[in-house]
């Protein structure tokens, strides 16, 4: 199962306690103070990774701690920092601290982001020796490291998205493009998590069907509008299997657009192509009506079917110039 969102605890280490101890000299025992100061605690990071599964991985393993600093030890030796922790986390990923509210972003691969920081190594005795105090006995204790509940959201961050209402054909256009593997059957809600496919090197995302009021969180609506953020285009897929009018047609588009618009604006001005899937099973008088309709919203049109291995040729060669040329 795929896994997009996650709640974590997670505990930086704490410091390690400074000690009391003598320095001790043939002949003279207690020869001064010698402890040394604690280590320190380990601090976790997040840490991105081209990985979109790991967060699988933390179904069963919710609490991460980072290691302790070691106590301070004698001969004024300081005790071993605590080693720090990362959590690998899928690019794109968004982590949200549930107490402070602040958010951290994972957008490049490797990028590393500090949330927790460990606790301060004590002092040991040799830290209080003075000209008034040569046999010190005092020493602190480590402090404690930061802990706290993070909530992580993964939006996919992919070059283009397919987008449109259920069963359009949106997975099998993927895989026939891509060699993806996305599960296709001929009811709607087949894609119920993001499938991703390779494209000559640029990562398209086929984005599970939408529906109206999907904005409002109407059929996971909220959870896959999400995943359409950090697309650079949009390639919005529009079914011509039913016989709809043209009119029809223009208004099913629109229904789309709307719920990207209501789930927030950025959706709306992003580059969009429209691509109608299944030619194979209308006639080419009423496509030309359809495209006429949806071009008075745009102009970027291509017509397509799983089955046609030209319309295929002429979608890939179109997709590849668009990719090349949209920042």
């Amino acid at each position: 199962m795929f896994v997009d969102e996650l709640k974590i605890h997670a505990e930086a280490g704490d410091g390690g306690n400074g000690v009391v101890r003598w320095l001790h000299l043939r002949g003279k025992e207690f020869s001064g103070p010698s402890g040394g100061n604690g280590g320190n605690g380990g601090d976790v990071f997040v840490r991105a990774i081209r990985d979109l599964s790991v967060l699988q991985n933390y179904q069963h393993k919710k609490d991460f701690d980072a290691e302790d600093g070691e106590m301070g030890m004698k001969n004024s030796k300081y005790g071993k920092n605590g080693e720090d922790l990362f959590i690998d986390l899928p690019i794109g990923s968004v982590v949200t601290n549930l107490s402070t509210k602040k958010q951290f972003q994972l957008l490049k691969e490797g990028e590393e982001v500090l949330i927790l920081k460990g606790g301060k190594g004590g002092l040991g005795n040799e830290s209080f020796k003075s000209s008034r105090n040569t046999t010190p006995l005092e020493c602190t204790a480590g402090t404690a490291g930061e802990k706290g509940n993070f909530f992580i959201e993964l939006e996919i961050i992919a070059d283009a998205g397919f987008i449109g209402f259920p069963n359009i054909g949106k997975s099998t256009l993927l895989n026939e493009i891509t060699h993806a593997r996305a599960k296709v059957k001929n009811y709607p809600f087949t894609t119920l998590e993001p499938n991703l496919g390779d494209f000559y090197g640029y990562i398209l995302a086929d984005i599970p069907g939408l529906i109206k009021g999907a904005a409002e969180g109407k059929g996971l609506g909220h959870k896959f509008l999400r995943h359409i953020r950090r697309t650079r285009f949009l390639i919005h897929c529009i079914s011509l299997e039913s016989e709809n009018s043209p009119k029809e047609m223009l208004e099913k588009y629109e229904i789309i657009r709307d719920e990207l618009r209501q789930y927030h604006e950025e959706l709306i001005i992003k580059p969009e192509i429209i691509v109608l899937t299944k030619s194979d099973l209308i006639e080419e008088k009423e496509i030309k009506k359809i495209i006429t309709a949806l071009k008075e919203k745009n102009k970027e049109i291509v017509v397509t079917s799983a089955y046609d291995d030209g319309t295929l040729k002429v979608f890939s060669e179109f997709l590849s110039k668009k990719l090349e040329t949209t920042v």
